[in-house]
This record gives C-alpha cells, sequence and structure tokens, in this order.
C-alpha cells in the first residue's frame, strides 16, 4: 500500500535574523598551569616565533594565526584540546582578544579547525598516539605532528600523520602541502640552548629564521653587498691607474694619447 508522502512547509529565512553564539561563561580559557619543562616552552616559541618572523603565509595575501598551549574547544560543551601549536590557515584574530569569547581558539568562531597541530612529548601520560590522535582526527585537522626528542613512545622521534578522509595516516613526508610548510629537526642552539630543534621549513628546504638569524642575514647580505661595492671601486681604480700608465708611456714615445682616442672616434 503506498504511503501518502509528508508535506513539510518551509518558511522563509529572515536575513536579519541573528544565531546567538554558543554560551562560553561556563568554559575554562586558561587556569594557570605552567608548562611543564623549560625544553617543551622554547620549542613552542621557537615555532611561533619562525612563523611570524620569517612567513608571510601560504601565498597569494592568504593570512594565519599560530597559537601556543592555547585551548581548542570543537563545542561548548566537551573538554578543550590543548595542543602545544597550533597553526590555523586563511583566518585572523578577533577583535578585542581578551574577551571571554576570544580568548581560546572556538571553531564556532573561526569557523574551521586549525590545518597543523603539533605535540612535544615531555613523558608517557600525555596520550599523543592514542587519544589524542583519535580525538584530532574526529576535529578534522589536516597535519598531526608528534614531536619525541627524548624517545618516551620509541625510538622514532618526528612523526606526521595527514588526514584521509575521517582518519589520520602516517607518512614520511615532510612536506605539508595543504600548509605550504614542511618541518625538520635541527641540530643548534636556540634561546641559548643546545638541542635537536623541531623547527619549519619552506619548499626549498630552507629554516625559517629566528629574529637573530634573520638579523644576521640581513647583516651578511648587507656585508656582501659592501664588500661587492668595494671590489668594483678597487677594480675601477686599477683600470684608471692602468690606463694612467698607459697613456704616460706613450708620451714618452711621442705620441698624444687624446689624439689617439679623438681618432679611434671618428
Amino acid at each position: 500500500m503506498s504511503r501518502t508522502p509528508t508535506v513539510v512547509q518551509i518558511e522563509e529565512i529572515d536575513d536579519d535574523l541573528v544565531i546567538p553564539a554558543p554560551d562560553v561563561s561556563h568554559l575554562v580559557t586558561e587556569d594557570d598551569t605552567p608548562v611543564d619543562n623549560i625544553f617543551s616552552e622554547r620549542q613552542m616559541a621557537l615555532l611561533r616565533e619562525t612563523l611570524y618572523t620569517s612567513w608571510s603565509g601560504p601565498g597569494d595575501g592568504r593570512t594565519f594565526v599560530a597559537m601556543g598551549n592555547v585551548a581548542l574547544y570543537a563545542t561548548n560543551f566537551l573538554p578543550p584540546l590543548v595542543p602545544d601549536l597550533l597553526v590555523s590557515l586563511d583566518v585572523t584574530l578577533p577583535d578585542e582578544p581578551m574577551l571571554k569569547e576570544h580568548r581560546s581558539y572556538f571553531i564556532w568562531l573561526y569557523g574551521k579547525p586549525p590545518e597543523v597541530v603539533i605535540e612535544i612529548v615531555s613523558n608517557r601520560k600525555g596520550g599523543e598516539l592514542d587519544n589524542k590522535l583519535l580525538d584530532y582526527a574526529r576535529l578534522g585537522v589536516s597535519y598531526y605532528i608528534v614531536y619525541d626528542p627524548d624517545g618516551y613512545l620509541g625510538e622514532q622521534p618526528l612523526r606526521i600523520f595527514r588526514r584521509d578522509g575521517a582518519r589520520f595516516v602516517e607518512t614520511d613526508d615532510r612536506w605539508l602541502a595543504d600548509a605550504e610548510l614542511g618541518v625538520t629537526i635541527w641540530p643548534g642552539l636556540y634561546a641559548d640552548m643546545p638541542g635537536n630543534w623541531l623547527r619549519w621549513v619552506d619548499r626549498n628546504g630552507l629554516l625559517l629564521a629566528t629574529g637573530p638569524e634573520a638579523k644576521e642575514e640581513e647583516r651578511r647580505r648587507a656585508e656582501e653587498e659592501r664588500q661587492r661595492a668595494e671590489d668594483e671601486r678597487q677594480r675601477a681604480d686599477d683600470e684608471r691607474q692602468r690606463a694612467e700608465v698607459l697613456a704616460q708611456k706613450l708620451r714618452e714615445l711621442g705620441i698624444d694619447p687624446e689624439a689617439l682616442v679623438a681618432a679611434a672616434r671618428i
């Protein structure tokens, strides 16, 4: 027996209708919990600093924000995730960032999840390769990076996961194509601390510079330019001196060098 379909009357939507933002008054946007160790604090600072110092975004005037240890809320009724670093493209910080509704990365405010999330492993209790892996995949993060410099979770210090449908798949590719960023492990000194640091690279594999590195590179280029100008001035002086010596020898032979030059121009 056939059934009569139900007819649903769709009312015209009022263009002036304002949908209220979720209530965030009960959410914890900061709890004053300190970073667990100095290396992690330096590592987060390094990743954040180099983006804002040496990266103009993924191109074509696109914007980005990078945040360290900031709550990431998908809804206003579930606990947040708190990544060590997140990078979100094509967004800007809201006006009046000190307002309660602006203090965290609320997905409904920014309109999207971040493209990149990084977790820095400092113990075996963080769940970076189990609970957090699943949570960030459900959230829609494009790339999830786990940096384990002390080998708490295994022998592999750097593990990268990219989104494939509704899940993450691990990849050996250190170039994050959708973010126009790459990562590498760099042994060196940062903020007076030696270590093996996770760092950003551009598509040519060049490190994104810190502030001091950028200043040193600018100084080096200025010195190279000064040296090139000095070399050019020296070459000009040498050429002038050779011309004067030649002119003097011609005069000693009774030849007017200026007359030779004039004749050559005819």
